[in-house]
């Protein structure tokens, strides 16, 4: 869900004839975190189901992950919209961290999904989620909102989820539509005439 609300927020941006200057010159401190905890989640969820040493210890890893993300929000807070994600993130943290490292899943709402999805779910091999059951806590805050057609990609969200992209459209928002540099404007030159400027 994270991805549809980037290309989501940038495609609106777009069409608010935002532009992407503020973005070249965007810094962030620790911004060289972000892309190896997306890097070493996606390695962690593609090879879990393979190694049952890295299956047993996944969980382990997205909560510290998820932890340095958290710290890397925090300390970017003062940037547009990362208090939302913050707490976004935070929401899927907390009932991961109190749910064994896992993020519950509605096997209801997962109903949208391939029936061969609900079937991984209850023999463990999305090692990152697990079946929202009887002795979940806070199962309101897993991934429990079925999102199907018209939308073009059918998926279950959760809270956390909706609240982090409204925090990511606000800060993409801000940078190719309201940062003093998208409304910088390149100064013609001058004109000339007789050898003398006009």
């Amino acid at each position: 869900m994270v991805f549809d609300g980037i290309i989501i927020s940038f495609i609106v941006g777009f069409l608010r004839k935002g532009n992407l200057r503020a973005l070249a010159q965007l810094k962030l401190k620790w911004g060289w975190i972000f892309p190896l905890l997306l890097i070493v989640e996606l390695a962690v969820f593609t090879l879990q189901n393979d190694s049952k040493i890295l299956g047993q210890i996944s969980g382990s890893i997205y909560i510290v992950v998820y932890v340095l993300g958290l710290l890397f929000l925090f300390m970017n807070r003062n940037n547009q919209g990362f208090m939302l994600i913050l707490i976004g993130v935070f929401l899927n943290f907390l009932v991961m961290v109190i749910n064994g490292g896992r993020m519950p899943v509605s096997v209801e709402a997962a109903a949208v999904l391939d029936p061969g999805y609900i079937e991984a779910l209850k023999d463990s091999l999305y090692a990152k989620h697990t079946m929202l059951n009887s002795s979940t806590h806070l199962e309101f805050l897993g991934d429990v909102i079925p999102i199907s057609a018209p939308y073009p990609r059918t998926q279950i969200i959760s809270i956390g989820d909706i609240i982090m992209n409204i925090g990511i459209f606000f800060f993409i928002q801000y940078l190719m539509v309201h940062h003093p540099l998208t409304k910088k404007v390149t100064t013609a030159p001058p004109l000339f005439k007789g050898g003398e400027k006009r």
